[in-house]
């Protein structure tokens, strides 16, 4: 009894990864306000009704590939950042940034899926939130890690002027277990966040034509641009700056 559970696990297994492979492909060709759930049968030779034993809805199909593109994602992230030395914190961040535009030009439809327009009529379930968060993580971490070992040197006045702002911020990092950062670290986090997903929203999308012939060194500048203002510095805080401490107003 128990072989052949395993051999009908086995055999659905080798299913939904073909059905997923084939979803992909009309992801390319047709993009994900398109994808049908018949389409996708009638490529692979199966009844539309037997699809519905797997993915019971579009919505579950497309539900499943953004986990897996977030998770994907994830993976290389995570992996970039716990290559260097945990203490080289500036090294983490850069390399973690340079791994997701990576993976961005290599699966630009995946890309295009969980950071491009909204898919219209989805509504994504809570059962995305967790895989989409590690990008986030695998960004804050070395952040958090720097603020630990006193080695954070955000330049100018750290404190953001609003205290609605710093509020909001303090409950989210609250929320994803990062209560080490202070709040302004990540508001200034988010902001160097947004700044490199939209300049690979940029280059994927085709805005950066004619602008930059070889865009890798207008990324690799930002990076580094966007560590100053986190205040990751090479080898620690620079000589003669106090590690970051919160600022009261």
């Amino acid at each position: 009894m128990a072989i052949t559970r395993r051999a009908r696990d086995r055999v659905r297994a080798e299913l939904v990864f073909e059905i997923k492979t084939e979803a992909r492909r009309q992801l390319v060709e047709h993009g994900a306000s398109d994808l049908s759930l018949r389409a996708v049968a009638r490529e692979l030779g199966m009844a539309s009704s037997a699809i519905y034993r797997y993915f019971p809805s579009r919505d579950d199909l497309l539900t499943s590939l953004i986990i897996d593109a977030y998770d994907s994602l994830g993976d290389q992230a995570e992996r970039a950042g716990a290559r260097p030395p945990a203490e080289d914190h500036l090294r983490r961040w850069c390399e973690t940034c340079e791994a997701i535009r990576a993976w961005a030009l290599a699966n630009p439809h995946e890309y295009a899926l969980v950071y491009g327009s909204p898919v219209p009529g989805y509504v994504a379930p809570r059962t995305t939130v967790g895989p989409a968060v590690r990008v986030a993580l695998a960004l804050l971490t070395p952040l958090r890690d720097a603020v630990a070992a006193g080695r954070l040197s955000p330049a100018g006045t750290p404190t953001p002027s609003s205290p609605v702002l710093v509020a909001e911020a303090g409950r989210v990092v609250g929320e994803i277990d990062m209560a080490e950062l202070p709040p302004s670290v990540f508001v200034r986090a988010v902001a160097a966040w947004g700044q490199v997903m939209g300049l690979i929203s940029l280059e994927l999308f085709g805005h950066l034509e004619g602008v930059f012939e070889d865009k890798a060194p207008l990324f690799t500048e930002s990076v580094r641009m966007m560590a100053d203002l986190l205040g990751l510095k090479s080898g620690g805080a620079a000589q003669g700056e106090p590690p970051f401490r919160e600022m009261e107003r």
